[in-house]
């Protein structure tokens, strides 16, 4: 690689400050440059929520304001204040991939809006509306090879798709999956109220988040019918929202096509961690969500809460930072993408690719 690779982040909300400090606190420092960040709010504030996060700790390293800039560790990085993607001059910020986090986009046409406005490649950090209105869906570690380079607008899907994909494609070739039952129960999102207020056109999204279990709408099981094509029509979905700020899990209930003690279970699971290093990891002991806070796993198998009833029957529960965890996917896509785009070798599998952060 010539120089860094020049990345800017739209929507400077969670996803768009873990996705800083994940790469500042990654190897990736070193090949990764963010030069831009679009953003309504003020750069006081930016800066501030830089610096202090109430979930993941004070940042560590410095965080300063100048001239209309972030300065982090003493690179400058540009802010602008847009509210529309054509409102920014992408094209003379010269930037090789742009970090769509803000959440507000989600079709084709909203997309296109960036690419027409300048950039060349957009990464978005959620799932499209449908297969077309991007041009790949990827979950790193089951279809990032994939990616051709040619690509304009790719979706990094869901952190609870990252954290579930894996695990159902494993089941499914060791086992045979006829059908799955996911339950997420999720950390509250910034589109629920503190306090009972007129959020959102889901009645039960207008209740206080911190007072209240919620249910809510998921496109989880589409989701993975996208990833996983031969599971199509075997998987429904339900999502929960629980009053804490951060780490979710995922219930998945599955029949399988064979009898399989939960001890051969688990050990297929283990072993499946080998296959996705970085990416899922196994834990046996007593745990509750604040242990996986700032873990930087797709998901995590809590192999103490496995059952089995002897009849194709199982129940597995995993864990997932659905902050820091689904941040790192982000990059690990941009490496693979940028692999693609720039003619470097092959993306390896998972597990070498990892080696190479953890490595450079």
């Amino acid at each position: 690689m010539s120089r860094p690779l020049r990345l800017a982040i739209n929507g400077y909300g969670r996803i768009g400050r873990c996705v800083l400090r994940a790469l500042y606190e990654s190897p990736l420092k070193d090949f990764f440059q963010i030069v831009a960040i679009n953003e309504p709010a003020d750069l006081a504030s930016m800066a501030y929520l830089s610096q202090f996060d109430s979930t993941h700790g004070i940042f560590p390293g410095k965080v300063e304001q100048a001239d209309n800039s972030l300065v982090v560790n003493g690179q400058r990085i540009q802010v602008s204040h847009a509210t529309e993607p054509e409102a920014v001059d992408w094209a003379a910020l010269d930037i090789d991939l742009l970090l769509e986090c803000s959440g507000r986009y989600s079709s084709r046409q909203q997309l296109q809006r960036f690419v027409d406005a300048g950039c060349p490649r957009v990464l978005v950090s959620q799932p499209s509306n449908s297969a077309q209105d991007v041009d790949y869906t990827v979950v790193y570690g089951i279809n990032h090879k994939g990616l051709t380079g040619h690509e304009s607008i790719v979706s990094n899907a869901s952190c609870t798709t990252n954290a579930i994909v894996p695990i159902l494609a494993e089941l499914d070739t060791a086992f045979g999956v006829d059908h799955a039952f996911l339950t997420t129960l999720h950390s509250v999102m910034n589109d629920q109220p503190m306090i009972d207020g007129y959020h959102h056109s889901d009645l039960r999204r207008t209740r206080s988040a911190m007072q209240s279990i919620v249910p809510v709408a998921t496109g989880l099981a589409q989701g993975v019918e996208r990833l996983l094509p031969q599971l199509k029509g075997k998987v429904q979905a339900k999502a929960i929202r629980v009053p804490i700020l951060n780490v979710s899990a995922i219930d998945l209930m599955v029949k399988l096509q064979s009898d399989v003690p939960a001890q051969a279970l688990n050990a297929m699971l283990l072993a499946a961690t080998q296959h996705y290093r970085g990416l899922l990891d196994y834990s046996d002991h007593p745990h509750a969500s604040i242990d996986f806070n700032h873990n930087p796993h797709s998901a995590i198998i809590d192999a103490s809460q496995t059952r089995t009833n002897g009849d194709g029957f199982a129940n597995l529960f995993i864990w997932f930072d659905n902050e820091w965890g689904f941040a790192n996917r982000m990059l690990d896509v941009v490496q693979a993408w940028s692999a693609r785009f720039q003619g470097l070798p092959p993306v390896p599998d998972a597990s070498s690719c990892t080696n190479l952060k953890e490595q450079a």
